[in-house]
């Protein structure tokens, strides 16, 4: 058949339908539907791939880190024995192991070292430093002891601070480090005696104790600060100096209610108790070990868990034992169910807890700039705790709920003031712990043994409620992270300008 002029010529058909070719609009979606496929199915990074170990910064103040030494430093040691003795102070201090090592990675990359490797094990740091073709080095230091020391540890997070800002090189901050470890504490030993003591006063006014009620606890917890000093010089274990000085404060609280007060008034030996064995309970090394615990160092929590049990253990001895010896000497039975109204009304309770959260502070050598924001912290918290019981929400979950406030306002007050979250977290969350239900299910395990049940789920139901303090402060504290990422940038804006 011929072709008339003209005519296009026409393609032999196969019998399969024609396809229209695609438009621009149409080729762009289906790139963009094949990279949301891809991403999909396909991980950023290789399975098998190392994350840079900078990438732990994330999340913490010191994300982002201003890199003062370009490529790598010829004096990695002098870094690594700086970075080493920078962690081994914020342990002594109380830090916790993911605040020792984001401040170690962070400290290392701002001297131009971004290819280390970090093992925290309880008590030992590893750095390990291997850059390509060259020498490995690899430092380990152990810590042996430990001091209440809030002051230093925020001074050493405020110089972490200054070295990821870019405005202090190495030799500046080994110096300024050098000065934190020597400088004394904030307050002098007789203060931190007379606070421990005005605690105790305060706490047992809050839980509905009166004034002779909060006298005797003044005067029992001056004795055992004093005795606890002296075991110290001794080189007593802890172990046994915690058991000796909730002996001590339980069998005076015993001995008043067999023999009676000076003050002619018949004091419940709860209220005593309760006062003298609080700040006893290794609150802070809870609060480390069960944050290590979620933030994945398994074995420094392991480690901090059994000391804090320990610490515990030796406490429950101590009341134990105390209530053996006021049996033996005639003790009339005490009624533990027995509750104690509030003394004072609201107001005056809000300042009790403003004194005891300050005292607190004290006892820990707190910096004084950050004793009143601590007060203001636990105050809140208080209240909370009030709120919730009023709402019926339960002795276990009120506890767990204030801690979880406590921790949030902690980490922005902490990070405004230049201080870490546990500084001002723990003195604020101590006066969440259950005391009262300590001494009741002690005395129920040791006097009434037919009621050996019960004293055995009161003491869990304690170890619930401590255990969900310390949780509920972690939760606030990484609830509050968007909320702190611009007081982070500001800190370190400040220290630009220093």
């Amino acid at each position: 058949m011929e072709k008339k002029p003209g005519e296009a010529e026409r393609p032999i058909s196969d019998g399969l339908p024609k396809t229209q070719p695609l438009t621009a609009s149409q080729l762009r979606q289906n790139a963009a539907a094949k990279r949301m496929l891809r991403r999909l199915v396909q991980a950023d990074n290789p399975p098998t791939a190392p994350l840079s170990i900078v990438d732990r910064l994330t999340g913490s103040p010191y994300a982002n880190p201003m890199i003062q030494v370009p490529g790598v430093d010829t004096s990695a040691r002098k870094t690594m024995d700086f970075a080493l003795r920078l962690a081994e102070s914020m342990f002594r201090y109380g830090a916790g192991a993911l605040e020792v090592e984001t401040s170690i990675i962070a400290v290392t990359a701002a001297l131009g070292l971004s290819n280390i490797e970090v093992d925290i094990t309880n008590q030992s740091v590893n750095i390990n430093y291997a850059p390509q073709d060259q020498t490995p080095i690899s430092l380990l230091r152990v810590v042996r002891s430990w001091t209440n020391n809030y002051a230093g540890l925020a001074k050493v997070h405020q110089l972490v601070t200054d070295i990821v800002a870019g405005g202090v090189g190495r030799d500046e901050a080994a110096r300024r480090l050098d000065e934190i470890v020597r400088s004394p504490k904030p307050f002098p030993r007789w203060m931190v005696t007379v606070a421990f003591a005005v605690f105790s006063a305060m706490f047992v006014g809050v839980i509905g104790g009166g004034l002779g009620a909060s006298a005797v606890a003044f005067a029992s917890n001056l004795l055992i600060s004093l005795l606890a000093r002296k075991l110290g010089r001794w080189r007593t274990p802890d172990f046994f100096i915690t058991a000796a000085c909730s002996f001590v404060v339980t069998i005076i609280a015993l001995l008043l209610w067999r023999f009676g007060s000076p003050v002619g008034v018949q004091i419940a030996p709860a209220i005593v108790v309760v006062g003298g064995i609080l700040l006893l309970l290794p609150t802070g090394r809870l609060v480390s070990s069960v944050q290590d615990a979620i933030n994945g160092f398994p074995v420094t929590a392991a480690g901090r868990f059994l000391s804090t049990l320990l610490t515990f253990g030796a406490l429950v001895a101590g009341i134990a034992v105390a209530f053996v010896v006021g049996d033996r000497i005639g003790m009339e039975p005490i009624d533990v169910t027995e509750t104690f109204p509030p003394a004072y009304p609201l107001w005056a309770q809000v300042i009790m807890v403003a004194i005891a959260v300050v005292a607190i502070g004290v006892t820990e050598q707190t910096n004084w700039k950050l004793l009143l924001p601590t007060a203001g912290v636990g105050v809140i918290g208080h209240l909370v705790l009030i709120s919730a019981e009023a709402l019926d929400i339960g002795t276990r979950f009120s506890p767990a709920l204030a801690a979880i406030v406590i921790g949030l306002l902690a980490r922005i007050v902490a990070l405004k003031m230049g201080a870490p979250q546990l500084v001002v977290a723990v003195p604020a969350g101590l006066i969440l712990l259950p005391g009262l239900t300590i001494f009741r299910s002690m005395y129920v395990l040791t006097i009434e043994e037919s009621e050996i049940l019960l004293g055995a789920g009161g003491m869990l139901s304690a170890g619930a409620i401590v255990f969900g303090v310390a949780g509920g402060i972690v939760l606030g504290d990484t609830l509050a992270r968007p909320f702190t990422k611009g007081l982070a940038s500001n800190e370190r804006r400040r220290a630009r300008r220093r």
